[in-house]
C-alpha cells in the first residue's frame, strides 16, 4: 500500500513544523513558551487517509489547524503541489483555501447558529466566487443528498439536527468547494459509537467517490485503524512513530505506541493481553524534558535518552520511528 504512494509526488508535504504559544506574566511580558507542535514533519499522498493519534493535549489538533493557517506557524514548512504555502500573503493564500478544507470536532459550534445550513454550506463557495446564486442553491442541495441529509432540510437551523447530522452537514460545506485535502480533527469523537461508524463509511464513500486526501486525527485507534493507511503517533508535540496501518499494529516499535496499543480492549473475556502501563504523568508542553520528550515515563530508558533527541529514521517497510532503542 505505501510503494504505491510513495511512486508519487507527496500531495502535502510537512517540514519541521512548530507552534510555540508565548506565556506571558500580569506585566504582559513573554516569561516561557507552550511548544504545542514541535518539529513534526510528515507527506499525506494523493486519494491517501493518514491517522494521526496520540493522548490528549499532544498537539494533533493544533497540527491540523497550523497546516490550514487557521492558527500561524512559529517555523516550518508547509508545501501543498510543490509550493510554500506558508510563504504565501493572505490574499495569494485565499484561492488556495480552496483547496484544503477542515470538519472540526464539535459539528454544533462550527456552524452559525442564526444561520440556515443551507448558508453554512454555500458561505465557502460564495467566498471563492464558485457559480450563481441559483448554481450554489443547486449544489448545496445536492451534497446534503451527498452525505445522507434530505434537500428540503436545507432550510432548517443547526438546532434542528442531532449531532451526527451536523457532522454530516459539516462535511457538506468542507466538499463545497471541491478540494483535495480535508482535515479531519476527531470528526467522530463527540459521536455515538453507531453514528461513528455511520459518518466514517460516508468518508470512504465519498473518498472512493471524489478521491480526497484526508488527514484524520483521533485517539481513538480502532477508528483510525478502521480508515487509514497510514498511522503517525503523537507525543508532546513530535511524531514519535510512522507507519503503514497493518504494519504498525503487528510491530509496534516505539515503547509509548506499544503502551497505547496494549490499552485497546479485547471482546474476548478468554483472552489475557499484556499491559503497558506507563509511569508518571505526562510533562507539560511549557516545561519539556531533554533529550527524548518519552524518557521520564519509557520504561527501556538510557542514559543518552535524556540527552539526545532521537530523530525519525525510515526503517523497513515504511516504518519510521524515533527512539535510541532502533540506532544503528
Amino acid at each position: 500500500m505505501l510503494q504505491q504512494y510513495e511512486k508519487k509526488k507527496p500531495l502535502l508535504q510537512i517540514k519541521h513544523l512548530k507552534k510555540h504559544f508565548p506565556i506571558s506574566n500580569p506585566l504582559g511580558k513573554t516569561v516561557n513558551h507552550i511548544k504545542a507542535v514541535n518539529d513534526v514533519t510528515f507527506d499525506l499522498y494523493e486519494k491517501e487517509t493518514l491517522g494521526l493519534v496520540g493522548e490528549s493535549g499532544c498537539g494533533k489538533s493544533t497540527t491540523g489547524r497550523t497546516i490550514l493557517r487557521l492558527t500561524e506557524p512559529t517555523s516550518g514548512e508547509v508545501f501543498y503541489k510543490g509550493r510554500n504555502i506558508l510563504r504565501l500573503k493572505e490574499k495569494e493564500f485565499l484561492p488556495m483555501r480552496k483547496e484544503m478544507q477542515m470538519v472540526f470536532q464539535d459539528p454544533h459550534s462550527s456552524l452559525n447558529p442564526k444561520k440556515r445550513i443551507g448558508y453554512s454550506i454555500e458561505e465557502p463557495m460564495k467566498i471563492q466566487g464558485i457559480g450563481t446564486k441559483m448554481e450554489r442553491l443547486e449544489k448545496a442541495m445536492e451534497l446534503l443528498h451527498k452525505v445522507g441529509l434530505r434537500k428540503d432540510q436545507y432550510y432548517r437551523y443547526p438546532h434542528e439536527f442531532s449531532g451526527g447530522q451536523r457532522q454530516r452537514i459539516g462535511l457538506a460545506r468542507a466538499l463545497a468547494v471541491n478540494p483535495q485535502v480535508i482535515i479531519c480533527d476527531e470528526p467522530v469523537s463527540a459521536l455515538d459509537v453507531s453514528i461513528q461508524s455511520q459518518v466514517i463509511n460516508l468518508l470512504q464513500e465519498l473518498q472512493e467517490e471524489f478521491g480526497q486526501s484526508y488527514l484524520f486525527i483521533a485517539h481513538d485507534l480502532s477508528v483510525v485503524r478502521h480508515i487509514s493507511d497510514r498511522i503517525g503517533v503523537m507525543y508532546l508535540g513530535s511524531i514519535v512513530e510512522l507507519a503503514p496501518t497493518d504494519e504498525l499494529f503487528k510491530n509496534p516499535m516505539h515503547p509509548y505506541t506499544q503502551a497505547l496499543l496494549s490499552a485497546i480492549p479485547i471482546a474476548n473475556p478468554q483472552r489475557k493481553k499484556e499491559r503497558v502501563v506507563l509511569r508518571g504523568d505526562v510533562p507539560s508542553p511549557a516545561n519539556l524534558p531533554s533529550g527524548c520528550v518519552f524518557h521520564t515515563r519509557c520504561p527501556h530508558a538510557m542514559a543518552r535518552c535524556k540527552s539526545e533527541v532521537p530523530t525519525l529514521r525510515q526503517g523497513a517497510s515504511g516504518h519510521r520511528v524515533a527512539c535510541h532503542l532502533y540506532d544503528e
